[in-house]
């Protein structure tokens, strides 16, 4: 049953490939950004992040955070 599966799988996959439907990721090699490096150097308008005017790096936005994990803390109280 098992080998059925995969055999279904792996045609699947074939069919999306063939279509010209398969995602590939591609691995962003620096901080997020505005504009970030991908594999082999390329560097490219980031824009499939919520980072898009380059702020979750700037020192003034970290100094900010760490405050205010120092006076007001981090958890979740409740279940909700």
């Amino acid at each position: 049953m098992l080998a059925e599966f995969d055999k279904q799988l792996s045609q699947t996959l074939e069919n999306i490939k063939s279509q010209g439907l398969f995602k590939t990721e591609r691995v962003i090699t620096t901080p997020q950004d505005a504009h970030i490096a991908i594999t082999g150097g390329k560097r490219v308008l980031n824009m499939c992040a919520n980072n898009y005017l380059g702020l979750a790096d700037h020192s003034a936005l970290i100094a900010a955070a760490k405050e205010a994990l120092d006076t007001h803390g981090f958890g979740m109280a409740s279940v909700r």
